[in-house]
């Protein structure tokens, strides 16, 4: 069980991620990277970087991976800050959790570069990892029978979750057909000014605040545009989810976005689309991040490596093991 002491860090840490309008953008940037860089990566995960039309990102690989999948990862950081070299520890354990490469895009970043520059190239991002992919499929004479099209996850927290959800939403058909899965860690779903977490003040929680929420949205766009669905997904037409792939969405229960978040669960639903809602009690935004504190921190990146790892089996609640159909049936074969 986690301390007092033990929570007040994570607390303290994870405020980092949330810009107010107290703080100078430079230091908040800076801030970011000095509080969650670590130069030693967990698990033997090497990085590499690499170019995809032009935009620099981090290549995550596992000691063990599979080749047949690829995870794009898109950063929070309030629209404004984050970085891959920021997120490059996390994402390295997400990497480990599911034995996957993750590739981690610098995309542009408010105010210098407002909407919809970071969409733009993240859809470049896609594309040439998607290009890539199939390129080395079609060049693996080892398996004839492997499918044409590579299996992509996105994976994305906070403000990118509503960049991730932008580019997916603008994405050809042939392009989103190839997203087998797409995760979320306290996504930002609604920054339109009816937005009760907009309209309201004093609205907050142990880390994100409305004031954040407000101040962000602001610096990315202009006013008369946060009704977008490509800027608040959660305004998004059932015409516009339809044939969405399945979503999951791992949150705090104290956080000020769960509300968003099953509302957003219950649009998917709606439009016919999987949507998994994964809350964690008494936990606080992007509760991941603060694994030197938390243990739930560890416990909820295993799940999320169950879940692409054995993503045809079902997922134990509270055991995390494999459903007792398929042990049997593996059992039976063995």
């Amino acid at each position: 069980m986690n301390s007092s002491q033990d929570r007040k860090a994570a607390i303290k840490k994870l405020k980092t991620l949330a810009y107010s309008t107290r703080q100078d953008l430079d230091v908040f940037r800076k801030n970011i990277e000095k509080t969650f860089y670590e130069p030693i990566l967990p698990n033997r995960v090497e990085v590499s970087e690499h170019k995809y039309s032009d935009i620099n990102c981090d290549i995550l690989m596992p000691e063990i991976y599979s080749t047949e999948k690829i995870m794009i990862y898109i950063h929070g950081g309030s629209f404004v800050g984050g970085s891959k070299k920021a997120y490059r520890s996390f994402c390295a354990s997400l990497a480990s959790a599911t034995s996957c490469r993750v590739v981690v895009p610098d995309y542009s970043l408010a105010p210098t570069y407002t909407f919809p520059k970071g969409i733009e190239d993240l859809q470049l991002v896609f594309r040439s990892v998607f290009t890539e992919e199939q390129i080395a499929r079609s060049l693996d004479s080892a398996n004839p029978r492997k499918p044409e099209n590579p299996e992509i996850i996105i994976a994305a927290d906070g403000s990118g979750a509503s960049i991730a959800l932008a580019l997916l939403l603008n994405l050809r058909e042939r392009y989103r057909e190839c997203i087998s899965r797409v995760i979320l860690f306290s996504p930002w779903l609604n920054l339109t000014a009816d937005s009760p977490l907009i309209k309201e003040k004093k609205v907050h929680d142990e880390i994100m605040s409305g004031d954040c929420l407000r101040r962000s949205s602001d610096i990315y766009t202009y006013e008369t545009n946060l009704s977008n669905p490509l800027v608040s997904p959660i305004l998004a037409t059932k015409e516009q989810l339809t044939g969405f792939p399945p979503v999951f969405i791992q949150i705090g229960e104290k956080e000020i976005l769960l509300e968003d978040a099953k509302q957003f669960q219950r649009n998917l639903h709606n439009a016919g689309c999987g949507c998994e809602l994964d809350i964690w009690p008494d936990m606080m935004f992007m509760f991941q991040m603060a694994d030197e504190y938390l243990e739930e921190s560890h416990l909820a990146i295993e799940k999320i490596g169950k879940l692409i790892t054995y993503h045809e089996e079902k997922i134990d609640e509270l055991t995390l093991t494999r459903s007792p159909v398929l042990e049997s049936s593996l059992d039976s074969e063995a």
